[in-house]
């Protein structure tokens, strides 16, 4: 299951992004020490040594700190020892979390995360994603054994869910072979709902879907995998195969009409 995907600041290239399984940690700084390609420990992985997230300022400490992935979470250690660190939820209303000097293994939990870095009389970041959002079936909560968790969880109250259900919404409503709308269309779907919609944050959820949905690799293999032709005739497809997206999911977007 996927558990943590770094994303470096203006990452056009996925794979440019670090996938983190569960225990597996990345430092990061302004040159950080070599890790193992997969990012797992050595002595469970063998592979040729890369380098951690590097952040090529010279307001960045060389070792600035370190991210650990735990199953549907993420711990960041802050390794300096003057600068707070803040770790802001994007889709959160200023919602944020600030990372004291010198405090190890705090946890983060949200499913989208911006670390935010003072560097000098600038800040910098870069992204996380907690793709893994796991919920068990709570018709059996009451009964013994391990609970059965979802194949495809999805949050519907996330904005990677208004931009599916858009996806979705002509074949929906009109014709099961509708030909689906254009990232334009979308945004300007949305538009009333989320007004700060642009293109490339339309774009970014679609990207997200693709990996929260397994249409693209897990951590548990070090290749990013090929860039996905029909990305969003690939989603589509398979929210409403399996019942991902239903028509009365599309109340969601009735405001934005």
């Amino acid at each position: 299951m996927y558990s943590i995907i770094v994303v470096p600041a203006h990452a056009a290239d996925p794979g440019s992004q670090v996938r983190l399984a569960p225990g597996e940690s990345l430092p990061f700084g302004r040159s950080t020490p070599s890790v193992p390609s997969t990012l797992a420990s050595p002595s469970t992985l063998a592979g040729p040594l890369s380098p951690g997230l590097a952040i090529p300022h010279p307001g960045i400490s060389r070792s600035a700190g370190e991210i650990r992935a735990a199953g549907s979470y993420w711990l960041l250690s802050n390794f300096s020892a003057t600068s707070t660190y803040v770790v802001e939820n994007p889709e959160g209303a200023g919602e944020h979390i600030k990372i004291a000097p010198g405090r190890l293994d705090a946890p983060v939990p949200f499913e989208f995360s911006r670390v935010v870095l003072p560097a000098g009389s600038e800040l910098v970041d870069f992204g996380v994603w907690a793709p893994r959002h796991d919920y068990a079936e709570r018709a059996h909560a009451a009964q013994e054994g391990e609970p059965t968790t979802l194949a495809f969880p999805l949050d519907r109250s996330k904005r990677y869910f208004l931009v599916l259900a858009a996806l979705c919404e002509p074949r929906l409503r009109d014709d099961p072979h509708a030909p689906l709308p254009t990232v334009d269309r979308v945004v300007e779907r949305l538009r009333p709902l989320w007004p700060a919609a642009t293109r490339a944050s339309v774009q970014w959820n679609i990207d997200y879907l693709a990996v929260k949905l397994r249409l693209k690799p897990g951590p548990e293999t070090a290749d990013p995998g090929p860039r996905l032709n029909g990305k969003k005739e690939s989603l589509v497809s398979l929210a409403l195969r399996f019942d991902l997206v239903r028509e009365d999911d599309l109340a969601i977007l009735a405001t934005a009409r």
